[in-house]
């Protein structure tokens, strides 16, 4: 086999002649196993494959029209397998954009749904044409545009930091920054978050998940109700994989599209802050039976989607299809997909959308080895990227703790995020799966009990969170005792009912001192429990300043001051900012909390769970009071990293223990969300209050205490 250096490999590219011309273009064989399009230095390369489709056409289109203005049938001596590849000629990619027409057999109840006349999309198209502005309703056929793919990322190493050492903030783009307080010049965009950089540095965060960020139609359902458009705000509804949101970006990019988001993403790496991206490969906007046909439909419907015996959709996605994801067209499209994002964007991480539906078989049933999880786990371009599943689905499949490949995955660990929850609210019957969740969830991540941790590496599987795009705020989980989703248009039927909120006395906004008293220190201790958890803790981006969505948990369709974030309520909420800002530090100075560590000088146990009274290691089945001990010997420092976290939801004060220290060491309290009196919840190290072993809990408060020498 010859072997071709770089220059020669450019060389024969630049030399490749043509063999043919096709509708008044010179055309040759393309590159047959490159998908998608590819520049050369004389032409443009295109590929696309359909294994049951009969014939197919490339369309090429002015800028913005509706109409080809060439159309080039592909030759059959321009097909290897499946395969159509054709380079063209002479093309300015400035001036034309592209799609496909494909034609085939038309037999729905066999899942084949061919027709000549349906315009396509490329499924691995880099950037689509006409969807820059947001909320304008787009006409004809989804078109393709080439890209320039060329950044310097210059020598910027790849993140090493393990998922335990990451605080995640989940944030919408659109919605970070469009409303008028954010004070941006470029507001709702990529830049106007890239102008936040210096808050999310300030704040202490060191990983942003971005909501979806590949195209979606905003417009694909919009509707009005009591005078306000409703749009899909969220992107829960792809439409190409490959390609970023044009309407997020500040300014014009024809032909360059995702240059802006590249320039966000190697700001925030810049600054030490790591990028994950919620990655939607459950299902498409193409919809069920009555949705639109204008790629994977027409491309080959009965690969890429699952279908019943009658060529229906399965749904277990609830948006009306299912990705076949588990065909081997399909996982090969999802894993170049991610390559792609990995390599061209240097995207750190992803979250994955209803996960759960990446381990079905082709009929749905569920799959103990599935091969795209395990591609994806294995693949050497993705071994040092975080995956983490949202493990479950919208057709009841439930896998948190039992993901297929979970010791390569990471999940969102839902039941923290209840049991946590509803202990927090005084659901004492949720105590001990509250603490299993504290302790890190070693029961459903492969540990050992609290009392007995063992070797116990689980703290890099689970995502612990109480709050996320998908339900209510920090702010509203303390305002309202059901959801109020009226505005979305469906009678307040849609989201979730199952909230475990708690209104701390009134529904919704209200002057009384008491209650919004209440509500903030419930807020505190939620803020706190999280922060002094093991596994990685996630939060909703206004969480830390009180945002509200005024009890809306499900605001997928609410492009308005409903879901952006009011910066208001920064200045307004500062001592809440603060807090957050305290406890993410605090967090990040003592690893013992994220992970075991040696053993205590001290003597002290790894990890435990302690009634009231510290010397008593087990607590009863509804305890309103619980503590958590982390201990561990931190060679960095040369000395014994010791926290101790505890958490009182009765109404009334809790008389506790702590464990006794030797070596002339003493407890000092860090934290207490109750407050002192005038307005402190906090103490910076060295101004801490020193505590014998005794301590009041106040009600309703969440206490951390340090360890160390007098």
């Amino acid at each position: 086999m010859k072997a071709y250096s770089t220059k020669s490999l450019k060389d024969y590219l630049i030399s490749v002649k043509p063999m043919g011309e096709i509708a008044g273009y010179l055309v040759r064989p393309g590159m047959f196993d490159v998908n998608g399009v590819t520049v050369l230095p004389s032409g443009v390369n295109f590929t696309i494959h359909t294994h049951y489709g009969t014939h197919c056409e490339l369309l090429l289109f002015h800028r913005g029209e509706a109409e080809p203005y060439a159309v080039l049938p592909f030759p059959d001596e321009y097909k290897i397998g499946d395969v159509y590849s054709m380079i063209v000629f002479d093309l300015d990619i400035t001036q034309f954009e592209y799609a496909y027409r494909i034609d085939g057999p038309y037999r729905p109840g066999e899942g084949l749904l061919f027709d000549s006349r349906n315009v396509i999309l490329d499924p691995y198209a880099r950037a689509i044409a006409g969807w820059r502005g947001w909320g304008d309703r787009k006409v004809g056929a989804y078109h393709a545009r080439v890209v320039e793919d060329v950044f310097d990322w210059g020598d910027m190493p790849q993140s090493s930091q393990e998922m335990c050492d990451l605080v995640i903030y989940e944030l919408h783009v659109r919605g970070f920054t469009k409303h008028p307080s954010s004070k941006v010049k470029h507001r709702g965009t990529f830049a106007g978050l890239m102008e936040k950089i210096p808050y999310l540095k300030e704040l202490g965060v060191n990983a942003v998940e971005l909501m979806p960020i590949f195209e979606f139609d905003e417009m694909r359902d919009v509707r009005e109700v009591d005078g306000q458009r409703l749009l899909d705000y969220w992107g829960y509804n792809p439409v190409g994989f490959f390609a970023p949101n044009t309407s997020y970006a500040a300014t014009e990019e024809y032909n360059h599209e995702g240059r802006e988001l590249k320039e966000l993403i190697k700001a925030l790496h810049d600054n030490e802050i790591e990028v994950i991206l919620d990655v939607v490969f459950n299902h498409t906007a193409e919809g069920n039976e009555k949705g639109p046909s204008f790629c994977f439909k027409g491309l080959d419907n009965r690969v890429y989607y699952m279908l019943t015996p009658d060529g229906n959709y399965y749904n277990f996605s609830g948006c009306g299809n299912t990705l076949n994801c588990n065909h081997p067209i399909v996982k090969l499209l999802i894993l170049e997909c991610l390559r792609y994002w990995t390599v061209s964007y240097r995207i750190d991480g992803f979250r994955f959308d209803l996960a759960s539906i990446l381990g079905r078989n082709e009929d749905g049933s569920p799959m103990n080895n599935p091969p795209l999880l395990r591609s994806l786990s294995y693949d050497p371009v993705l071994s040092n990227v975080k995956l983490i599943a949202e493990a479950w689905d919208a057709g009841g499949m439930y896998q948190v703790g039992s993901f297929p490949a979970s010791r390569r995955w990471a999940e969102w660990n839902g039941r923290y995020r209840d049991s946590v929850r509803g202990f927090l609210k005084g659901e004492n019957w949720e105590s001990r799966n509250a603490a299993w969740s504290i302790a890190g969830s070693g029961d459903i991540y492969g540990g050992g009990h609290p009392e007995d941790p063992g070797d116990y590496a689980g703290y890099n599987s689970c995502v612990n969170f109480l709050t996320c795009h998908d339900g209510f705020t920090l702010y509203d989980l303390y305002s309202y005792n059901e959801k109020h989703n009226e505005k979305n248009g469906w009678n307040n039927t849609d989201g979730a009912d199952d909230n475990r909120s708690w209104n701390c006395g009134a529904e919704g906004e209200t002057d009384d001192p008491e209650v919004l008293k209440l509500r903030y220190r419930m807020i505190r201790n939620a803020c706190a429990v999280l922060m002094c958890s093991r596994g990685t803790p996630m939060f909703f981006a206004g969480d830390e300043f009180g945002n509200t969505q005024y009890g809306n948990n499900n605001c997928y369709c609410q492009d308005n001051e409903t879901s952006w974030l009011d910066w208001d309520m920064l200045k307004k909420n500062q001592d809440l900012f603060q807090f957050f800002r305290f406890m993410i530090d605090y967090r990040n100075k003592h690893p013992i909390i994220r992970k075991r560590l040696p053993d205590a000088v001290c003597g002290m146990e790894p990890l435990r769970i302690h009634d009231l009274m510290a010397e008593k290691m087990d607590i009863p089945s509804d305890a309103r009071t619980f503590s958590a001990s982390f201990a561990g010997y931190d060679k960095e420092k040369g000395r014994d990293d010791l926290v101790y976290v505890s958490v009182n939801t009765h109404w009334e004060d809790a008389r506790i223990t702590l464990p006794y220290l030797q070596n002339m060491a003493a407890w000092h309290l860090s934290v207490n969300t109750y407050g002192d009196g005038e307005g402190r919840y906090c103490y910076e190290e060295g101004k801490e209050v020193r505590i014998d072993r005794e301590f009041i809990m106040r009600p309703r408060s969440v206490a951390v205490f340090t360890g160390r020498e007098f």
